[in-house]
């Protein structure tokens, strides 16, 4: 992907610099967990997610589909169906968002905090015009703004997210925007009252690679003009390589990795990151090898694997112990602010994206056994 700015193949000449801490951060998720009851039993779409985000950071949010990405932005907004259960604090400034009664979070979505959701097409109503559903976003917070101004104020979004012809545009409707105008829409739609906060839930799925670099940029230009802080969901790395200052990657439910991008990118230090980072696509690689892949599937958040959820597909792990039988915690690698949940982390952080650890297949579902692909 050409987002990717990073060479993950150069060793880095000295360890990177910690994080700047946090004074006061805008947003604070602490053990977070969020279940759903199922026919097969409880399933724990997030286990124990803990981040902080601070004033105009940008965090990206990295894992397979099914890792609890979605689940933990749509906590944020307390916009999880009636059947899921979710414990734990997501702080915004004293205020816990998870023990709000619904008409006092309603008074901070898209306020305070805005998400631009991830299929734009449906998330737009089809029978209203594109400005009216923007206008509409405003007033719900501003109810006695005047007509002229709300109107103004439209047009001003559409043009800052970069929709050619703002006033003709306004009164379309949304099958007459293309994917990515689609999109550039939704953003109007959630910078509307100018947030704290905007969340982006795969931004640029679906959409050519031109089209997903002028989202990025209007995101980018978004953060300089309001000062938003931000989190972007993807499984792309080049998405969170581009515009990222931190990146969170989550396996079943839980961040196995955290740091900021050179962190992440040039020091891997859990299996499942290295993994990633060796599917992409490489320019120095040998001519007619095929991409290492991670062998298996994720595990279903019913039934998670005991000890560290990712040992089933790992070709670092240690069988029986301690991979299969404890728990890996979150904890500091290199610097303070770089952390994985591995226990073997220091090994994996020497090896390179690409290398032989992943020309592997795992062949039992235990994943104690490899054997080399071909």
């Amino acid at each position: 992907m050409f987002r990717i700015v990073y060479d993950v193949t150069t060793p880095m000449s000295s360890p990177p610099e910690p994080l700047v801490e946090l004074n006061a951060p805008v947003l604070s998720v602490r053990d977070l967990r969020v279940q759903f009851r199922t026919d097969r039993g409880t399933l724990k779409a997030a286990d124990g997610v803990s981040f902080d985000l601070g004033k105009n950071e940008v965090i990206g949010i990295v894992g397979e589909s099914g890792s609890g990405k979605t689940v933990t932005a749509l906590s944020v907004l307390a916009l999880l169906p009636t059947t899921a259960k979710a414990t734990g604090e997501v702080l915004y400034g004293e205020r816990n968002l998870l023990g709000l009664k619904e008409p006092e979070i309603r008074a901070i979505r898209g306020k305070d905090i805005a998400m631009v959701f991830q299929d734009a097409l449906a998330a737009l109503n089809p029978l209203h015009r594109v400005g009216n559903q923007i206008s509409e976003a405003i007033t719900v917070h501003n109810p006695k703004a005047p007509r002229k101004e709300v109107k103004a104020r439209v047009l001003e979004l559409l043009g800052l997210v970069g929709i050619p012809n703002p006033k003709e545009r306004a009164n379309e409707y949304p099958h007459e925007y293309s994917g990515g105008m689609r999109q550039r829409a939704m953003i109007a739609m959630a910078i509307a009252n100018d947030p704290q906060i905007l969340i982006a839930d795969e931004p640029t799925t679906a959409l050519d690679v031109t089209t997903q670099a002028q989202v990025l940029e209007v995101l980018q230009r978004v953060r300089e003009r309001t000062g938003s802080a931000m989190i972007i969901i993807t499984h792309d790395l080049g998405v969170v390589a581009g515009v990222a200052d931190r990146i969170l990657v989550m396996y079943a439910g839980r961040i196995v990795e955290s740091g900021t991008v050179d962190d992440v990118f040039h020091r891997p230090s859990h299996p499942y990151t290295l993994g990633l980072l060796a599917s992409l696509p490489r320019l120095d690689r040998e001519g007619g090898r095929r991409l290492p892949r991670i062998a298996g599937q994720p595990p279903s958040l019913v039934d998670v694997p005991s000890g560290c959820s990712f040992h089933p597909r790992c070709p670092f792990a240690k069988l029986p112990e301690p991979c299969s039988a404890d728990d890996p915690q979150l904890l500091p690698t290199v610097t303070a602010n770089h952390l994985s949940a591995c226990h073997f982390s220091d090994e994996v952080a020497r090896a390179e994206p690409g290398d032989r650890a992943w020309d592997v297949e795992v062949v039992e579902s235990g994943g104690g056994s490899v054997t080399p692909a071909p």
